[in-house]
C-alpha cells in the first residue's frame, strides 16, 4: 500500500470520478434494471455463429458486435465494458487493431477488419458458466453514496449485487448479462449463464513503454519493436486539469488502494471541511488498482462507473475500467516510461497484440 503521500495523490482524481451527480447515491442499479428492447436473437448461437454482412445495422446491439467485441477484448484490444454496440469504445479498438494490421484505421467493422478479428481465436465467443459460491456471498452494498463524507462511513465499497459483480468479471454490461440470460437469476450459486468468453489474455509480449493518447482518448501498451500489445479507451484530463506532455515513469502500483482525500484540494462541488478517508473496493473512487507516475498527483487507475469510460474526462489522471487497469497493471513496472502524446506514434504493419486464450 502507498506511504501517506502517495496516498493522498489519489484523491486528486476525484472530480472526474464523481461529477456530475455528487450528491446523487450509487443504487444497486443492476439489480432490478431492465434493458429497454431486447434485440432479437441475441443467444448464445446467434453471437457464436455472428459473420459479417453489409446489409447488418449495427447502431443497437448485434450478435455480430457483440462477437467482435469480445474477440477484441480477448485480443488485449479492449472495447470497454463489453455491450455489443458500434459505440465510441468500440470504433477505438477496431481503429487500433487496423492500424497494429496494416489496415485503414476507420473505427467501422468492415469485412476485411472482421476477416482479420476472427482469426485471432477458435474458442466461442459465448460460453457457459456456472455461478460459483463467492460471486454471491458478498456482502453488498445496497447503494454506494456519491457525498465523500457518507462514502467515508462505509467499511468496504463493495459491489451492489451479484450482477454488477458477474458483469466486471466478464468485462460486459450487466444490462447485456441480463439479456444474454432471460428470465435466469445471477443470485443463486450453480446457476448456468451465458457469458462472454473474454478468457485470459496473452502477457508474454515485453513492454517497452505506455503511451497515452491525449487526443483520441486511448492508452496503447507498446513493444520493444514499438509493436501494438495491448490498447484500453481512457479517461484523459479535463479542461479544469488537463492532462501532462512528455515523458514520465510509472513509480509504483497499489492494489484495493485506499482512497484519501484532503479539503485543500478545494475540489468543485466537494463541501468536506476534514480529510477524509474511503476505504477500498470495487466502487472506490479509483476503483481496484492505481498505478502510481512520477509526475506528482498524477496516476492510472480504475473506476466504479465502467460504462463512462472515454465518454467523460478525469481530473488529470487516466481512468480504464477495473478490468483493463487490472490487465495493464499486470504487464507494467517501477520505471516503465509513460508518454503523453497529442498524436499516436505509427505502428509496425503486422504485429498487432499476440493470440488470445479463451476460457477452457
Amino acid at each position: 500500500m502507498f506511504a501517506n503521500r502517495g496516498l493522498l495523490l489519489i484523491a486528486v482524481c476525484l472530480a472526474g470520478a464523481l461529477l456530475p451527480g455528487l450528491s446523487a447515491a450509487k443504487p444497486g442499479r443492476h439489480a432490478h434494471a431492465h434493458p429497454r428492447e431486447a434485440p432479437p436473437q441475441l443467444s448464445a448461437d446467434t453471437v457464436n455463429q455472428a459473420e459479417y454482412s453489409a446489409s447488418l445495422k449495427l447502431d443497437r446491439t448485434s450478435p455480430l458486435m457483440l462477437k467482435a467485441e469480445i474477440l477484441l477484448d480477448r485480443a488485449a484490444v479492449s472495447p470497454g465494458q463489453i455491450d455489443g454496440k458500434d459505440g465510441e469504445s468500440a470504433r477505438k479498438a477496431i481503429a487500433a487493431f487496423q492500424q497494429s494490421h496494416g489496415l485503414e484505421a476507420t473505427g467501422r467493422l468492415d469485412e476485411r477488419t472482421w476477416n482479420e478479428i476472427k482469426q485471432s481465436s477458435n474458442e466461442p465467443a459465448v460460453t457457459e458458466y456456472e455461478i460459483a459460491e463467492p460471486d454471491v456471498k458478498g456482502p453488498f452494498a445496497r447503494t454506494i453514496p456519491r457525498n465523500l463524507e457518507k462514502m467515508a462511513r462505509l467499511g468496504h465499497l463493495s459491489y451492489t449485487s451479484p450482477l454488477e459483480l458477474l458483469g466486471e468479471k466478464f468485462h460486459v454490461d450487466p444490462n447485456l448479462l441480463k439479456l444474454l440470460n432471460p428470465g435466469k437469476r445471477f443470485d443463486q450459486a450453480g446457476t448456468s449463464i451465458r457469458v462472454p468468453n473474454v478468457g485470459a489474455r496473452d502477457r508474454s509480449g515485453r513492454v517497452a513503454k505506455i503511451e497515452v493518447d491525449k487526443s483520441a482518448r486511448g492508452l496503447r501498451v507498446l513493444g520493444e519493436n514499438g509493436e501494438l500489445i495491448a490498447f484500453y479507451p481512457a479517461s484523459i484530463g479535463s479542461e479544469e486539469k488537463p492532462a501532462p506532455s512528455g515523458r514520465v515513469k510509472v513509480r509504483r502500483i497499489a492494489y484495493d488502494p485506499t482512497y484519501h482525500y484532503d479539503p485543500k484540494f478545494k475540489f468543485k462541488g466537494v463541501h468536506a471541511k476534514r480529510k477524509l478517508t474511503i476505504a477500498p473496493g470495487p466502487n472506490n473512487p479509483v476503483g481496484m488498482v492505481w498505478i502510481d507516475l512520477t509526475k506528482d498527483s498524477y496516476g492510472i487507475h480504475g473506476t466504479p462507473d465502467p460504462e463512462r469510460i472515454g465518454k467523460t474526462y478525469s481530473h488529470g489522471c487516466i481512468r480504464l475500467t477495473n478490468g483493463d487497469a487490472l490487465d495493464l497493471a499486470k504487464r507494467v513496472r517501477k520505471g516503465t516510461p509513460v508518454d503523453f502524446v497529442d498524436e499516436p506514434s505509427s505502428l509496425p504493419t503486422g504485429q498487432g497484440p499476440g493470440e488470445a486464450r479463451g476460457r477452457e
